[in-house]
């Protein structure tokens, strides 16, 4: 079964959250896909990957890229993406609300979902819902007033 984290984000932006969820996941050694909502919002987190610090870096790109199949994170709007012939990628972050594929085969996936905003909620809790149907192991983390992963369930 495909570990499930649901983050809600309630201090800190996504933009400020993904990248240290991201940096964990490539210290690790982890193949990732990050979906998005939207073409718009792919466009908007791969350059923001690549200025979001000047001490750090994450290896990312999209399937546009010359060789997709080479950074440790692939950040894509599509749900197909990668297909079965692509590479291995284990981990798989939704954000903006990306509508879920199929979890089976991921290592791990994270739902990342603004606290901030009712309908992600309510979404979130029918994947909640959803995911623990299916039989997946599931885990609720919120942040606290620093900003920092709290486990609530």
């Amino acid at each position: 079964m495909t570990e499930v984290l649901f983050y809600h984000l309630q201090t800190r932006t996504l933009e400020q959250a993904l990248p240290e969820l991201l940096q964990k996941c490539v210290e690790r050694g982890w193949k990732t896909v990050v979906q998005t909502g939207s073409t718009e919002r792919r466009d908007a987190l791969d350059a923001h990957l690549w200025t979001f610090s000047e001490e750090s870096f994450l290896p990312h790109g999209t399937m546009r890229d010359a060789d997709p199949a080479d950074p440790a994170i692939l950040v894509t709007a599509d749900p197909a993406e990668p297909g079965p012939v692509d590479p291995p990628f284990t981990v798989r972050f939704l954000v903006d609300r990306a509508a879920a594929p199929d979890l089976a085969g991921l290592v791990r996936a994270v739902f990342v979902f603004d606290g901030n905003d009712d309908e992600a909620v309510i979404e979130a809790r029918a994947n909640w819902k959803a995911v623990k149907a299916a039989g997946h192991d599931a885990t609720y983390w919120v942040q606290d007033d620093r900003g920092r992963w709290v486990k609530k369930a």
